[in-house]
């Protein structure tokens, strides 16, 4: 095709295809294991799609609230409550949304302005930045530190880069991709910093059900002090395994609600209807996500004992349904190239943890999805065992 005779001016120009795309595509084109995009290869409770389907036949089809279903909402608000201890209003400070991604967006749409500062902790999901930039935002970076003990936030760097301008700090935990979580004493570190100040919080929270070896979920809601300036945002698709429905939520104090539900209403308005009371139904199932830690560490352990006797080395997973890896002893390509080399050669594609830094940054560590049937995890290892 010609060149365009009406040229755009990208508010996105540094954005280009995403690597989960590239990865995936790659893998289906040589056939091999897809270990990279994260999302799982196994079916969601038939029972969850019998509450949708009871939903549609009853002919709740028409729009819902720009809120969302009430029962959802007080169903979410329980949850919360039951879980972190927190009470959140369901009517005001819980707004349902299309997946955890619009979330964050409408999040920072909705308090960030031109010039204002974002915290960003890296390596950081892909829609942080972007969303920053459209809002007109300046998204400033902070390198989580990496040892052989795992990833961690380093608060003093945190606390070195506010400023004046500073408006929102981003936090994930269980965090993508490193698998790491936060702990009380992270939480304590990120109030002392906030404190006495009108910095926001965006808590992505969307892997909270999976965080392992008996430890917990350290949400924002459990801190009462966090949460009064906290957007908390969650997801349904990677709780029942139904990535593609794209419903999420968030929690928020009623006045950074009302603001929220503002933009919500002309980037989204809402979220279809039957799937709202199908999962309303289906929470009241409280085992379909309290028995999750359990589900993915069999998973996890399996996977990483696999791997224990190859030249991989393991680094901590204490969360989400990801595995990092380095590959020092394996070879010297720059992640990406070792990425491709992986997905042709050996048949099982993987994702490099430099993709997730504005700026690559070379640490030698893919990231391997384990969100897969014990089949397929079995075929990967059989390939991964004698790289």
């Amino acid at each position: 095709m010609s060149k365009s005779p009406f040229p755009l001016t990208s508010r996105l120009p540094a954005v280009g295809t995403t690597v989960f795309s590239v990865m995936s595509a790659l893998a289906a084109e040589k056939k091999a294991v897809n270990l990279g995009q994260g999302f799982p290869d196994f079916s969601c409770d038939p029972a969850l799609i019998d509450e949708v389907t009871r939903a549609m036949q009853q002919g709740l089809n028409q729009y819902p609230p720009m809120t969302g279903v009430p029962a959802l909402r007080h169903a979410i608000a329980a949850k919360i409550m039951a879980l972190y201890g927190s009470h959140y209003d369901a009517d005001q400070e819980i707004t349902i949304t299309a997946g955890a991604t619009q979330a964050i967006m409408t999040a920072i749409l909705c308090c960030v302005h031109p010039g204002d500062e974002v915290i960003v902790i890296e390596p950081a999901y892909d829609s942080y930045v972007p969303s920053i930039t459209l809002a007109g935002g300046v998204p400033v970076l902070v390198q989580m530190a990496v040892t052989s003990a795992g990833y961690a936030i380093p608060w003093d760097r945190v606390a070195s880069a506010v400023s004046s301008k500073t408006r929102l700090i981003m936090i994930n935990s269980p965090h993508n991709p490193t698998g790491s979580i936060l702990r009380a004493a992270d939480l304590t570190a990120l109030a002392d910093i906030v404190r006495d100040t009108k910095i926001l919080v965006l808590s992505d929270e969307v892997y909270e059900h999976m965080v392992f070896d008996g430890q917990s979920h350290e949400s924002v809601c459990r801190h009462a002090e966090l949460a009064a300036r906290a957007f908390v945002v969650s997801s349904f698709g990677k709780t029942y395994h139904v990535t593609g429905w794209k419903v999420g939520y968030v929690a928020a104090p009623k006045a950074m609600s009302a603001e929220f539900r503002k933009v919500h209403q002309f980037n989204v308005f809402t979220v279809n209807t039957p799937v709202q009371h199908g999962l309303a139904h289906y929470m009241a199932r409280t085992e379909a996500y309290l028995g999750l830690p359990t589900f993915y560490q069999r998973k996890r352990d399996a996977f990483r004992a696999g791997l224990a006797g190859s030249r991989f080395t393991l680094l901590p997973a204490d969360g989400t349904f990801f595995q990092c890896v380095g590959y020092a002893q394996i070879s010297s390509l720059p992640e990406a190239e070792f990425a491709i080399w992986l997905t042709s050669e050996i048949g099982v594609a993987a994702i490099p943890i430099s993709a997730f830094y504005q700026q690559p940054k070379e640490s030698g560590i893919v990231r391997f999805c384990f969100a897969k049937e014990e089949a397929t995890l079995q075929a990967a290892v059989s390939k991964l065992a004698g790289v």
